[in-house]
C-alpha cells in the first residue's frame, strides 16, 4: 500500500515542460525528474538543451529534448508525434513586450498572443487525446499575477496571461470528466534570468519592498508548487490558479 507521501511521486510518467532550458521552465522540469517522471525539455533548438539533459541523466534521471518554435505549428506537431505518450504538459513559454499600449502595433500583439496564448491552445489539442484514452493527465498553464494585476507598459503580455488562467478554467470545465484536471500556475516576482535587468532597477527594488517577503523569490522556489499540481496528490484540484508570489496579490499598499 502506498504511503501520503508517494502521492508526490510522478514515477512511470512523462511530463513535457516548454521553455525549460533555463528560468523557472528549467526548476520546474527539474522538480519533475526528481520525482520520478521522465522529463521532456523544450526549447527551439533540441541541441541547445543537450547539457540540460545531461545534467539530469548524471543526476540519475530520465530526460530528452524536443525542439520547435511556438510559432511553427508543424514543427510543433512533427515534434510531438515522435515524443511518445504525455501524462503531464507544462506550458511555460512566455514572451514579453514592454512597450506602451500604443506603441505595440496589431502585428505585434497578434504575435505575442499567438506565442503565449494560442500556442498553449494548440500544444492542449495534441497531448489530450492520449490523456483521455488513458484516463490521466495533467495540464498545468504557467500564467503571472500579471494576468490580475496589472502594470503599465505591458498590455499585450498581460493580455495572454490572463487569457491562460481564463482558458485553465475552461478546460477544466470540458474535460474534468475525463480524468484530466486543468490549472494555472501563477508566478511572482522571481530573480531568474530574464529578470536580472529589472532586479537591478528601481522598479525591481519597488517590487521587492511591494512583496509582504521583502525579497524577490529563487527560481527553485516553484518547483514544490508544479510538482504538487502534476501528481496524484492534486488528484482533486481542477480548474484553480495556484498563486506563488510571497504574498503579493493577497495585499495593497497602504
Amino acid at each position: 500500500m502506498s504511503t501520503f507521501p508517494d502521492q508526490f511521486r510522478l514515477d512511470g510518467r512523462t511530463a513535457l515542460v516548454t521553455g525549460s532550458g533555463r528560468g523557472l521552465g528549467w526548476e520546474m522540469a527539474r522538480g519533475l525528474a526528481e520525482a520520478g517522471a521522465r522529463v521532456l525539455l523544450h526549447g527551439r533548438s533540441a541541441e541547445r538543451l543537450a547539457p540540460r539533459v545531461e545534467e539530469l541523466r548524471r543526476a540519475g534521471r530520465t530526460a530528452d529534448a524536443v525542439g520547435f518554435d511556438m510559432a511553427d505549428r508543424t514543427a510543433m506537431r512533427r515534434a510531438l508525434a515522435g515524443a511518445g505518450p504525455i501524462d503531464v504538459l507544462i506550458h511555460n513559454v512566455g514572451e514579453r513586450d514592454r512597450r506602451p499600449f500604443d506603441a505595440i502595433e496589431p502585428e505585434d500583439f497578434a504575435r505575442l498572443i499567438d506565442v503565449d496564448l494560442s500556442a498553449a491552445h494548440a500544444l492542449v489539442r495534441l497531448v489530450v487525446p492520449g490523456m483521455i484514452e488513458r484516463g490521466w493527465g495533467r495540464l498545468i498553464l504557467v500564467s503571472s499575477i500579471a494576468g490580475q494585476l496589472a502594470v503599465p507598459g505591458a498590455s499585450s503580455y498581460i493580455a495572454a496571461k490572463g487569457g491562460l488562467t481564463a482558458l485553465a478554467r475552461a478546460l477544466a470545465a470540458e474535460l474534468g470528466a475525463r480524468g484530466l484536471t486543468v490549472n494555472a500556475l501563477s508566478p511572482g516576482f522571481f530573480a531568474t534570468e530574464t529578470n536580472a535587468q529589472l532586479m537591478a532597477s528601481p522598479m525591481g527594488e519597488r517590487q521587492r519592498e511591494r512583496c509582504p517577503a521583502k525579497r524577490w523569490a529563487e527560481p527553485r522556489e516553484i518547483a514544490g508548487a508544479a510538482v504538487f499540481l502534476a501528481s496524484p496528490a492534486a488528484s482533486y484540484v481542477n480548474g484553480h490558479t495556484l498563486v506563488v508570489d510571497g504574498g503579493v496579490s493577497a495585499t495593497y499598499l497602504a
